[in-house]
């Protein structure tokens, strides 16, 4: 698997676990990075996560996260569970998989594919900092 894909995959995961909305802020804003939205994931997935990387708020995650820091460093930092970071990340992506399918976004081919690929892409991204 090229470095590339793997970048563009796992960022977008990362994306995809805060939900849709992570990257709608405004172009005007003064804040150097936009901060990442949860309204795309069940208040019980955003509080599994934050509980998993033993952080205290959505803030705080993303201060982790802007400075550069893996899930896996956070995680290893605060004395978190990484295994339960990527059960959280595996459930939430599957169930968009299964949406996709459902609604005829994706084939079963393409979804069979996906799915098949999914733990190396969520451990690759868990693991890779982006500093």
């Amino acid at each position: 698997m090229n470095i590339k894909r793997v970048m563009i995959v796992g960022t977008m995961v990362v994306i995809m676990s805060f939900g849709s909305t992570a990257l709608s802020g405004s172009i005007t804003s003064a804040s150097p990075a936009t901060k990442f939205s949860s309204t795309g994931i069940a208040d019980k997935d955003k509080d599994d996560l934050l509980e998993a990387l033993n952080q205290s708020s959505d803030e705080e995650l993303y201060e982790s996260l802007y400075e550069g820091k893996s899930l896996n460093d956070i995680a290893s930092e605060q004395g978190g569970n990484i295994a339960s970071v990527i059960q959280i990340q595996m459930a939430q992506l599957t169930q968009q998989l299964d949406e996709r399918l459902r609604s005829g976004n994706i084939t079963a081919e393409q979804y069979a594919a996906h799915k098949e690929e999914l733990r190396e892409i969520v451990e690759q991204s868990v693991f890779t900092s982006f500093g």
